[in-house]
């Protein structure tokens, strides 16, 4: 189906430290890819130059065959439209409902009336598992797993093909976190989603992803599926799998 993000060769400064040394790698359309590697690597500021929140300084960025640097504002805030994220933080308004945080995208991005944008959120509310009774609460009322599915339900408010999951399972006990990861697993096949996913839980990773890269020292130590990971000689990956290194 062919490549639906396309990293060559990016590298990234904050002042003298150096965090991505020509970066490359690709993420395929329909897959469930993760960007793994120590604390402090660049896994979240690569996620955020994709998603056009940081520059890129140097080296190029794909988004569905666009090269992101040549893009202008308009094009840019179509691009956005493509895609859907769900913060770490959750990043939900404390001030607005559930129904009110999921409806904010189709309100800022599109001329819906508001009875049809009630029967989306209603929608989206119910494929990620939540009630429309939920849907009146508000986000100081919620589990920590129930805010993980309100910001996911935002995140597809708009229909995106395209899903970045920042530590999606981060403060998640693990029975909240496999229902989580099922959830993903779900959507993906259900939407025909393509998702990035940045995570260090071991669960995800064995169980959720298709293919992930490993960042360690500024580059790309391995890319490929599981199995293919744990066979590269790497410092990092042999003792963040231990003893499930093959």
């Amino acid at each position: 189906m062919g490549a639906v993000i396309e990293v060559e060769n990016v590298v990234t400064r904050f002042g003298e430290r150096l965090v991505h040394d020509r970066v490359s790698l690709h993420v395929e359309a329909g897959e469930i890819y993760g960007f793994l590697g120590p604390s402090g690597c660049g896994k979240s500021t690569l996620m955020r130059e994709i998603i056009l929140l940081e520059p890129v300084q140097s080296g190029t960025i794909r988004l569905f065959g666009d090269s992101v640097a040549a893009l202008g504002f308009e094009q840019a805030q179509r691009l956005r439209q493509k895609w859907g994220v769900l913060f770490q933080s959750n990043a939900l308004f404390t001030s607005l409902t559930v129904a009110e945080n999921i409806a904010v995208m189709l309100k800022e991005y599109t001329v819906l009336p508001q009875r049809l944008i009630d029967e989306i959120v209603a929608f989206k509310l119910d494929i990620v598992g939540l009630s429309q009774k939920d849907g009146g609460l508000y986000p100081s009322q919620l589990s920590g797993g129930m805010k993980k599915k309100v910001a996911l339900a935002r995140a597809l408010a708009l229909d995106p093909p395209l899903l970045f999951l920042d530590e999606p399972t981060s403060g998640l006990d693990p029975i909240s976190a496999r229902e989580f990861n099922a959830l993903i697993l779900k959507l993906r096949d259900m939407l025909q989603l393509t998702v990035v996913m940045v995570t260090h839980d071991l669960a995800s990773i064995e169980t959720t992803l298709d293919r992930m890269a490993i960042i360690d020292e500024r580059r790309i130590a391995a890319e490929g599926s599981l199995n293919e990971v744990k066979r590269v000689d790497s410092p990092f990956i042999r003792t963040f799998f231990g003893g499930n290194a093959s």
